[in-house]
């Protein structure tokens, strides 16, 4: 995986990803901070900042999405902590 956030780009496997900017954007906060757990809560105010208003379920919306585009390297490397939120594992 190769994250050019200067021009927005992700590629996998040498081929560019297509990804909406949220899906480039929590992509990339994640892949940032390997290892760690971020709440949706956390995630929301990193991607879409603190003054959003719309439900926090969001998230797993675009995570979804996000795993189906990466393919199997998603469902590995993208993992969901049941009671606390989501993390990008190594």
């Amino acid at each position: 995986l190769v994250i050019d956030t200067a021009a927005y780009t992700a590629h996998l496997d040498g081929k560019e990803l297509e990804l909406t900017l949220k899906e480039f954007e929590i992509l990339s906060f994640l892949y940032g901070h390997k290892g760690q757990v971020f709440s949706r809560d956390r995630i929301l105010n990193a991607v879409w900042g603190y003054d959003f208003d719309g439900d926090p379920r969001t998230v797993d919306s675009h995570m979804a999405r996000l795993r189906v585009k990466l393919g199997d390297f998603g469902n590995s490397h993208i993992k969901t902590v049941y009671g606390l939120g989501y993390k990008f594992e190594v």
